[in-house]
């Protein structure tokens, strides 16, 4: 991939920034494993965007809370059934969807904004929701989308290793396909084009401004998909809603799994 980039990039710069963006938006595996038998418990839910079937589940309905969990990406909802049987167990109301291409939806691609219309989606046909836990993208999505909505200190939010800017992940991709500047310049042009926004917009240290809610944020050390350094401005600021809880040696997919992790979100949702 990385050879014929270097090709299409010495063709046309915008060629090669449209397919550097392609490759961006499409998740390259789905979560494939079986369900648990928890799955059987939940009324499958599904709605569709802009023709697209995005598919979820629920269970409990009409519990005392309601929390909605949102993943990551190349995840999928059935990676949280240890949340998802923790939130039962304490009577709330769970919803868990699948992103589009990713899990049970459907569709090959997502964007940044899409899966932000998708969560504003499932706010308005299965809202309101009082508490909230996000993974890796599915807390950068989560976060523009919870600005968008009045300020309520009753919502809880808790985000594991969210993805904290775009453009570091931008800089992650442009630096796995060795592409140069005058393509990272045409690939921030597609997404000003497509989104009217620049790519510096989506940042958690921004957004969350807008948010005065209590967060609990957990981030591992060696993180190396969503790093601490986007972190720390964040950290140093000592935000009174905002509560960190730093690890080591859990990395960045191994840490939602954690026991402790797990016993720490269920407590402070």
């Amino acid at each position: 991939m990385r050879a014929y980039m270097a090709l299409l990039s010495v063709v046309s710069k915008q060629k090669a920034a449209r397919k550097a963006f392609e490759l961006f938006c499409t998740p390259q595996k789905r979560t494939v494993k079986p369900f648990t038998p928890l799955f059987t418990e939940a009324e499958p839910l599904t709605f569709h965007m802009n023709g697209i079937p995005i598919s979820g589940f629920r269970w409990n309905k009409g519990g005392s809370k309601r929390v909605q969990i949102v993943h990551g990406f190349e995840s999928a909802s059935q990676n949280f059934d240890a949340y998802i049987r923790a939130f039962i167990n304490k009577g709330y109301e769970v919803l868990a969807f699948d992103a589009q291409a990713h899990g049970i939806s459907g569709g090959k691609q997502i964007t940044l904004p899409l899966y932000i219309d998708i969560l504003g989606e499932i706010y308005r046909r299965y809202g309101p929701i009082q508490s909230f836990l996000a993974h890796s993208f599915g807390g950068l999505a989560l976060v523009h989308f919870l600005e968008t909505l009045p300020a309520d200190a009753s919502v809880r939010l808790a985000l594991v290793a969210p993805a904290t800017e775009a453009v570091t992940a931008i800089d992650q991709l442009f630096k796995l396909l060795k592409l140069g500047k005058p393509v990272r310049k045409a690939f921030d042009e597609i997404i000003l084009r497509s989104s009217f926004t620049a790519p510096e917009h989506y940042s958690i240290p921004r957004a969350i401004t807008h948010i005065h809610m209590p967060v609990l944020w957990i981030h591992d050390h060696g993180d190396d998909v969503t790093p601490l350094n986007d972190v720390q401005p964040l950290i140093d600021k000592k935000h009174p809603h905002i509560q960190f809880l730093l690890t080591k040696g859990l990395g960045h997919r191994r840490i939602y799994k954690d026991e402790k992790v797990i016993e720490a979100i269920t407590t402070f949702l």
